[in-house]
């Protein structure tokens, strides 16, 4: 295809009469053809180097705060239930299981309305008011009394995080080049790492409030709701929809910055939800390889994020001391995130550096499984619970997978709400692994785990074979006119020049 209709582009629309690509009727291609029209931009190194500089303090900042109080909101969870949670809302069986399922299934029913609204609802105002949604849900949790408000105010703080995930990848793709994805969602991921960190500190922090109106897990859950509150106002006043409007840059730094894009062969966003898009995600196989292994990385994950601190009280410590030795789990997550996709990007593999990642976790839970709970066994049983740390690597590796491997807006965030959906379907799963009745040890849980992560290995084998001969067919493809396409909010099928990578 070529880009002879400039004066179409700049008023972002394509006819397919003018321009004979394969799309069906009039398209709405995303804004940057307004800002460059049919022309190259010069770019030179220092010039990509300084924009780079500033999209990292104008957005990444935001991804990287946001995401954080994203994972502290949840992670609260199971700290609260070392503060006589379950005691002080009179819940029994497995009700603190179904609290922790409750919100993943809110997810999962939302999805396909977050696919929605991320391609229609610009990005400065779709983030903040999904924040202030769930810093809502969060400080009204500090006023439940039993189980049915405790599950009520879970609920919403799902629903309002369904569009988190898939927000955030969708804008890391639209900001960045290819190559420096995979850095930056490991960056803004790694944050589940801190938030570990930061719900241990607060808890022993807060924990120590003497108070005669509020429980120490009250006081936790409304001091971290009103933060996410706050943090709504600032994550407003700093981001912007998209390059074309970003005002951290000048007038010709917004052409180089989409310049910079060009390679990407996914452009800079569009407002137009394309049926044809979500048709063709689902209909191809790797969607759902993508979501098999969410579903089976977030069965663990969300374990250890729900049942972490309870497991570490079962090997003998009271809440303040489980707090404190939680510190070193997200010691442990932050640095394999960042460790697991520095070597994907460096290896320009990232199946086999996520098979190598699991690894640790499958001997974790067999430690865990065959251990005692005995006192003289806390030094394996503690490196046992730090290795399944190393689970917490799999979703930012999946993701910049999925975010490179995908073109055209609607059809990433499909692809990204699908993704999540399976996140949700696993988070649904893993907390109901987990019985009152097998505690301490959780010997039929830890089965399934070790099951999951088994089979983990294997689907990302199946996901490399796959991206290889998709790859093939791309590169062999591939027209001459390299970025002729970029902007055309073509998906990575209808695109000849787009290239697959694994």
């Amino acid at each position: 295809m070529r880009l002879e209709h400039s004066l179409a582009l700049r008023h972002g629309l394509v006819e397919d009469s003018d321009i004979d690509c394969g799309v069906p009727t009039t398209k709405r291609v995303d804004a940057s053809p307004g800002v460059i029209g049919n022309q190259r931009i010069q770019l030179t190194e220092e010039d990509n180097a300084r924009i780079k500089r500033k999209t990292d303090k104008a957005v990444l900042t935001v991804l990287v705060w946001i995401y954080f109080l994203q994972v502290l909101d949840k992670a609260v969870l199971g700290i609260g239930s070392l503060f006589s949670l379950q005691e002080d809302t009179s819940m029994h069986g497995n009700q603190y299981s179904w609290v922790g399922s409750i919100s993943p299934i809110a997810q999962l029913a939302w999805q396909p309305f977050s696919t929605w609204l991320i391609v229609r609802v610009p990005h400065r105002i779709l983030l903040p008011t999904l924040v202030l949604g769930w810093g809502i849900s969060q400080a009204c949790m500090a006023g439940c009394r039993d189980f049915a408000s405790l599950l009520a105010g879970r609920f919403f703080l799902g629903l309002f995080e369904a569009g988190c995930l898939p927000l955030f990848s969708v804008i890391t793709s639209q900001w960045y080049r290819r190559a420096e994805q995979p850095i930056r969602v490991a960056i803004w991921y790694s944050t589940n790492g801190a938030a570990t960190i930061t719900a241990s500190v607060l808890a022993y922090g807060l924990g120590h409030i003497p108070s005669a109106i509020l429980k120490p897990w009250q006081i936790i859950f409304l001091f971290t709701g009103l933060v996410t509150i706050v943090s709504s106002l600032w994550a407003y006043w700093k981001l912007d929809n998209n390059i074309s409007s970003a005002r951290f840059l000048t007038e010709s730094e917004r052409q180089q910055a989409i310049e910079r894009l060009r390679a990407n062969q996914i452009g800079t966003g569009s407002r137009e939800f394309k049926w044809s898009h979500v048709l063709e995600a689902a209909l191809e196989p790797k969607s759902y390889l993508w979501i098999v292994m969410s579903v089976l990385v977030n069965i663990g994950a969300s374990v250890a994020s729900v049942f972490g601190p309870l497991v570490l009280s079962s090997f003998g410590f009271d809440k303040f001391r489980s707090s404190l030795w939680n510190i070193p789990f997200g010691a442990v997550q932050a640095i394999v995130i960042l460790a697991s996709c520095w070597a994907a990007h460096q290896a320009k593999l990232k199946s086999m550096i996520l098979a190598a990642f699991m690894i640790p976790v499958i001997v974790g839970a067999a430690m865990l499984y065959m251990l005692d709970r005995d006192p003289s066994d806390r030094a394996p049983l503690l490196i046992a619970y730090y290795l399944l740390a190393c689970l917490f690597s799999g979703n930012p590796l999946i993701v910049s997978w999925i975010i490179g491997n995908t073109a055209g807006t609607t059809k990433q965030s499909v692809n990204m709400a699908l993704y999540q959906a399976g996140s949700s379907v696993g988070n649904i799963v893993g907390p109901l692994l987990f019985h009152e009745k097998d505690a301490p040890i959780y010997h039929p849980g830890l089965r399934v785990v070790l099951g999951v992560f088994i089979a983990m290995i294997v689907s990302s084998m199946r996901k490399t074979y796959h991206s290889r001969m998709s790859g093939k067919d791309a590169i062999d493809d591939a027209g001459m006119l390299l970025g002729q396409q970029a902007f055309l909010d073509l998906t990575d099928q209808q695109n000849d020049e787009f290239v697959y990578i694994y």
